[in-house]
């Protein structure tokens, strides 16, 4: 295949910010760019976790990207930005708090970007506000199908929606911004940790009793941070490149979880009702009525009773991203929870590393 040709390149020293660094993606792509000896500058939400910047000499700067004063200064002198901060989660007290950041956030970031005349701009999206009609026939979605509403629920992925809508109004004005959609990462370093990497975790501490037929694009984090840089150096201006890896049904990737860590595969296949059930009574008992975040949040519930494929050879063709076996992503994310304090004692005696 022939190689894409450069639109701009990251030279050492070029300044760029980051925000959402602290983050699992956001941090990758940190050391990614700290690779490439960049002068990386991370605009840090106040309070926020950010071990996974330990022992990098990121400059860290405090600010919450709700301040548009803020977010325009620590632009100021960058070539170039990545716009990773969002709040990734399914449930809120306050759901105002998804647009206020989602949406609010970006629009700073995109003011920030113009007053400061950066050179490009790399927005993350999410698969999750692409159609997904033809994953029921086993098609998997690319960059032109188009969001389908009615799969757009939970207030996590209509903020992502109406953010990434403001970014396509930006570059059809002229800002040069292209837009990675990330597919489903694993790997080290996800404190949080992230939905997908819950998925392991609750494997890993026998909390998953069984599991719904449904099948994730799962891609390795450092794979997505390289992926975003190849969006900058060779993606087109208002263009959309999904990052991803391996479409795998939820039985394999439990399958190769049992594969490397010698723990048993759950053998119970849950009704996708079920699971729809679930959430349905923890986000009424728990998330309205307790006013505490659920068990089994409604959205997670409709996504994890979802099949989510996706087809990258837009972004695999256009600016040359790659991936490594989902396994190594998977083996990875295993290791990292169990070294790290993640999995309980009894649960990590059973462990017998296979590789």
């Amino acid at each position: 295949m022939r190689p894409p040709a450069a639109v701009t390149t990251i030279e050492p020293g070029n300044r760029v910010v980051i925000t959402g660094a602290t983050g699992f993606i956001g941090s990758a792509v940190a050391r990614a760019l700290l690779a490439r000896d960049a002068e990386v500058v991370a605009l840090v939400a106040p309070g926020a976790d950010d071990r996974n910047l330990d022992g990098t000499n990121v400059k860290r700067v405090v600010a919450d990207i709700r301040d548009a004063d803020a977010v325009r200064a620590v632009c100021q002198g960058a070539r170039f930005v990545f716009h990773l901060a969002a709040i990734y989660r399914f449930w809120a007290r306050d759901p105002r708090i998804f647009y206020d950041v989602n949406v609010g956030g970006t629009l700073n970031v995109l003011d920030a970007v113009r007053a400061a005349g950066c050179e490009r701009l790399v927005y993350t999206s999410t698969v999750g506000v692409l159609g997904l009609e033809g994953m029921k026939h086993g098609k998997p979605a690319d960059e032109t199908c188009y969001a389908d509403i009615s799969h757009l629920f939970g207030h996590y992925k209509r903020s992502k929606f109406v953010a990434e809508h403001e970014v396509l109004r930006a570059a059809a004005q002229g800002l040069d911004v292209c837009l990675a959609l990330p597919t489903f990462p694993l790997g080290p370093g996800d404190v949080g940790p992230t939905p997908t990497g819950k998925v392991v975790l609750d494997f890993l501490n026998g909390r998953m009793p069984g599991f719904v037929n449904t099948a994730l694009n799962v891609t390795h984090v450092d794979d997505l941070a390289v992926g975003h840089l190849a969006a900058l150096e060779y993606g087109r201006s208002g263009r959309s490149y999904i990052l991803g890896g391996e479409n795998l049904s939820m039985y394999a990737i439990l399958q190769m979880l049992a594969g490397c860590s010698g723990l048993p595969v759950p053998r119970l296949q849950l009704p996708r009702m079920l699971a729809l059930a679930a959430g349905v009574t923890s986000d009424v008992i728990e998330g309205r009525l307790l006013r505490r975040e659920p068990r089994v949040p409604l959205e997670a519930a409709r996504m994890s009773a979802t099949w989510m494929i996706f087809n990258d050879e837009r972004a695999r063709a256009e600016i040359g991203h790659t991936s490594r076996p989902a396994r190594e992503a998977i083996e990875e994310s295993a290791r990292w929870f169990v070294e790290n304090g993640y999995v309980s004692p009894g649960r990590r005696a059973a462990i017998r590393w296979q590789s």
